[in-house]
């Protein structure tokens, strides 16, 4: 290597060098001067209720405002027939794995929408959301 191309690499090196702690720099600062943009998590804040979260994720569309069913969806007030809180929230996040299922063949041919998936659904959200399915009364 001659001695252009030593002092050319030291040079690229120290460049690269100071070019990563000027980013690691900015980024503590830029924190500290945008804290007020981030906002306090209070672990005591209201959880949203099942049926609030259905109606922003679109289950009303389907089911219907009173989840009693429509003719895109049944009523899910006969959840608790069929379903325990673990199997429900894994049928939410995958409804395409129970395919087979005879109930669920029944469903297609009677129903003109596909239950879609949730699996991009936090499972929490999924858990209210099954808490709040189970507990439904009446028909």
């Amino acid at each position: 290597m001659t001695n252009a191309q030593k002092w050319v690499s030291l040079f690229l090196g120290l460049f690269i060098v100071l070019f990563i702690l000027g980013r690691l720099t900015k980024s503590e600062e830029e924190f500290d001067e945008n804290f007020d943009y981030y906002e306090e998590t209070d672990s005591n804040a209201e959880k949203p209720d099942g049926l609030s979260l259905m109606n922003t994720i679109g289950c009303v569309s389907c089911h219907g405002a009173d989840l009693k069913g429509t003719g895109l969806g049944p009523s899910l007030y006969t959840a608790k027939e069929y379903w325990g809180r673990q199997r429900l929230i894994a049928y939410l996040r995958n409804p395409s794995a129970y395919d087979g299922d005879e109930r669920f063949d029944s469903y297609k041919s009677q129903y003109k929408s596909i239950m879609p998936s949730y699996s991009n659904i936090d499972v929490e959200k999924l858990g209210i959301i099954a808490d709040y399915i189970l507990s439904l009364e009446g028909k």
